[in-house]
């Protein structure tokens, strides 16, 4: 029912991870970074507690694998589980349960990690791979190129109805959130990679007004001046 890809930026530090799916709120459930640490995903039949879990092993020094290794070793039901994960030196890893739904299979690459279930064709993963490895430019732009490769290459066997953004740099909240958590026609995907074009060139101004509201760019609204 999901087909996701976190990654890593090398130049900027920053992690995010992409993600859609048929079901409702997918992002709010599977989606999980951590400044500093990583990306992880947890997903198939979801138990959203192994995503905090694997940041926590990824923050004590974990590799991915190691990270999602302990992960899937911690939970009985480990057989359902498709858990992915991005570490601070671009290490990935991917568990797939034999339990996974429908078409499922993953793909790793240069910081970056994807896996998918009820796919419409096994190679939905390595051809978001291949977008966020060749895409340039900032590190939200390389995510939403993955997810509409994903889109590209048949994507889930249904139709989305809900995808979700997460990016993390410095600060200890999100760089950027951005979520459909359901859409009955419209594709969510492309709401998610509108919301980021109109974001992105905000993002760094409201991290300074969190930090420095004195320097704080002009909020652009009625009455501001």
């Amino acid at each position: 029912m999901t087909f996701s890809l976190v990654g890593r930026c090398a130049e900027t530090g920053q992690f995010g991870m992409v993600i859609s799916s048929s079901s409702p709120a997918v992002a709010a459930r599977c989606a999980f970074a951590r400044a500093g640490v990583g990306a992880v995903s947890t997903q198939n039949i979801t138990n959203p507690a192994l995503g905090p879990l694997m940041l926590d092993r990824l923050a004590a020094g974990d590799s991915a694998e190691a990270a999602v290794t302990f992960a899937a070793g911690s939970d009985a039901h480990a057989d359902y589980r498709q858990l992915l994960a991005v570490d601070g030196q671009g290490g990935s890893f991917v568990h797939s349960g034999a339990n996974a739904l429908g078409i499922w299979t993953a793909a790793t690459g240069t910081d970056c990690a994807s896996g998918g279930n009820l796919l419409a064709s096994d190679q939905v993963p390595a051809a978001m791979v291949r977008a966020f490895e060749t895409t340039r430019g900032a590190l939200g732009d390389r995510l939403v190129a993955a997810l509409r490769a994903a889109v590209a290459e048949g994507g889930e066997a249904g139709p989305v109805h809900s995808a979700g953004l997460l990016i993390v740099d410095k600060a200890a909240w999100p760089y950027a959130e951005l979520r459909v958590d359901w859409l009955d026609t419209d594709c969510p995907i492309e709401a998610v990679a509108r919301a980021w074009e109109v974001y992105r060139p905000q993002a760094e101004d409201y991290v300074t007004r969190a930090l420095n509201p004195a320097a704080a760019p002009s909020y652009g609204v009625p009455g501001d001046e």
